[in-house]
């Protein structure tokens, strides 16, 4: 007679310190390169290449498109891996250095001739073309990324607790990436084009490096975890795309964890892309200050991270998003109001959205995992890049949306992009008043509908427990039939 008894599981043991680390450091490189371009390249392509606000606009658009597009390409085929070094880490170890290449040559400056027009369209699809390569390398790195978290654990606090070592290099990374820009631009003063590319450099080397951390450091743990799942688990027959999209939208509480995920991104990602103009145009103030601003909101969202973590454990992440948004919320509004001379006052809010801001990383990437096993409760399948996949799509194409609309206000709203290699002209009044909404309540109103969408999420810790207690009374059930070699389907 066979042993039915069950295995010990790698899920039950808890992550070490070591393997939550090397976790984290995956975020890193993803983290300097999108905070780079989010805080920079908008008035880098206005300002410095001298595209005007609506091509630049465009670029942006067409690049998150594209992302978005590939997304759940990626997602899908990871999921359909097989290797020796499991689904997930091959992509991220073979993707790396191209994702290095291609950001470093997004900051370059071509010239396409005398004739402006000739010159401008040039550049327009030079960055096209280039936002698309890189942002495919991108893809083909993050995305199984962000697929593991629900692979390695299935503890509910385990999980938040390996979410806040991710987003602490996450946020940290952006915070480095900053510190990087400041020391770039005082070292390269009164020439731009230098200052961009020896930044682009310098955090291309930074992003790629700890992405190799991250695959040696947690290859050890995904493979006990594969090879567990390939002993337990039946082989499961690939569901077509449109069944995949169906399965995936038909999850109500996947549904919210979208929203949540989208109105807290698309309130920081705008802001970042409109915070330059506003600390330059309408505050008059440097590269070096906006840059600083920026730094004040993340290093308050770093410190902020875990004590949000740990008092998620005591109340629940919907309580701790609520108390971060209320906060956020009235940071954005109080920029709206903000006075050229409120500079220490500007500082303030910016320290008070950084509590709100850490409460964006945590909450939606903490909920993901739970809508998975719902998912699993379900249909009996995981399918993990797929709902990372999907939830990462409607994301970029909102940002896509929103960062082709800044582009277009700024246009609409007279912005003059300066010529490149010279002075930045002064702003028609028109163009402030546009920027002062797109830093104020314009985001203040998104974030609202994110807070009404958490209210209605419906997964608490007390029904996710409820699931994995289901699951797991259906896996015994499995692992007893294959041992007395019952065959046939489970009744659920």
């Amino acid at each position: 007679m066979q042993n039915s008894t069950p295995k010990p599981s790698p899920f039950s043991e808890k992550l070490t310190f070591s393997t939550k680390l090397a976790y984290g450091a995956g975020d890193l490189g993803p983290a300097i390169t999108a905070n780079i371009l989010a805080v920079f390249l908008l008035i880098f392509l206005t300002n410095v290449a001298g595209l005007n606000a609506a091509l630049a606009g465009s670029v942006l658009m067409i690049g998150k498109v594209w992302d978005a597009i590939n997304d759940p390409i990626v997602g899908i085929l990871s999921d359909r891996s097989r290797s020796r070094w499991g689904r997930r880490l091959p992509w991220m170890f073979w993707g790396a250095i191209p994702f290095g290449v291609f950001f470093f040559l997004e900051w370059i400056v071509p010239s396409f001739g005398s004739d402006p027009e000739t010159n401008q369209w040039g550049l327009f699809w030079y960055y096209v073309v280039i936002a698309i390569l890189f942002n495919n390398f991108y893809t083909i790195v993050n995305l199984p990324y962000t697929a593991l978290t629900a692979e390695i654990t299935l503890d509910y606090d385990e999980r938040t607790s390996l979410n806040s070592f991710r987003f602490a290099f996450s946020i940290g990374g952006s915070i480095l990436s900053l510190v990087v820009a400041l020391g770039v631009f005082a070292l390269f003063k009164n020439n731009p084009t230098q200052q961009y590319l020896a930044l682009a450099g310098a955090c291309a080397i930074l992003s790629v490096l700890p992405l190799y951390w991250c695959v040696f450091g947690i290859r050890k743990r995904v493979l006990a975890i594969e090879r567990h799942r390939q002993e337990t688990t039946a082989v499961e027959q690939p569901i077509p795309l449109l069944e995949q999209i169906r399965i995936a939208f038909s999850n109500r509480p996947y549904l919210f964890v979208i929203g949540i995920y989208l109105c807290s991104w698309l309130a920081v990602q705008n802001t970042v892309a409109i915070i330059p103009y506003f600390v330059k145009s309408w505050m008059g103030l440097t590269e070096q200050d906006f840059t600083q601003v920026v730094i004040a909101v993340q290093v308050t969202a770093l410190i902020m991270l875990f004590v949000w973590t740990r008092l998620s454990q005591r109340i629940g992440k919907k309580a701790v998003y609520f108390m971060g948004m209320t906060l956020w919320i009235i940071a954005q509004i109080g920029l709206f109001f903000l006075q050229p001379h409120q500079v220490s006052f500007m500082y303030f809010l910016a320290v008070l959205a950084g509590f709100g801001v850490s409460t964006a990383y945590l909450v939606p990437w903490s909920m993901i995992p739970d809508v998975i096993e719902l998912d699993e409760l379900n249909t009996g399948q995981r399918r993990e890049g797929v709902f990372y996949s999907f939830m990462v799509v409607l994301q970029k194409v909102g940002l896509a949306i929103g960062l082709f609309l800044v582009g277009q206000i700024l246009n609409v709203s007279g912005f003059i992009s300066a010529a490149a290699g010279q002075p930045e002209p002064t702003q028609p009044e028109s163009a402030l008043t546009a920027i002062r909404w797109m830093i104020g309540p314009l985001p203040a109103l998104v974030l609202v509908i994110g807070l009404l969408l958490a209210y209605l999420y419906p997964i608490t810790k007390e029904a996710h427990a409820e699931i994995l207690l289901k699951l797991q009374e259906r896996k015994g059930g499995e692992i007893r039939d294959r041992g007395s070699g019952i065959g046939g389907e489970e009744d659920v």
